[in-house]
């Protein structure tokens, strides 16, 4: 198991029922890469991929 699972478990056990808009998604990871400037390209990486619908081609957007 990657590190980072427990973190996604959490939130879906947590969170799972809930239902988020596109903007509150982004308004958090604004936030997060704010409060930790560090992550800011993982954050920019992982925001890319799911715009493009999970996949890794540049031609999608």
């Amino acid at each position: 198991m990657y590190f980072t699972d427990r973190g996604i478990e959490e939130l879906v056990t947590r969170r799972g029922e809930e239902e988020v808009s596109l903007a509150w998604l982004g308004d958090q990871l604004q936030a997060f890469v704010d409060e930790f400037p560090d992550f800011e390209v993982p954050v920019e990486r992982l925001a890319t991929w799911l715009a493009r619908g999970g996949t890794g081609d540049d031609d999608e957007v």
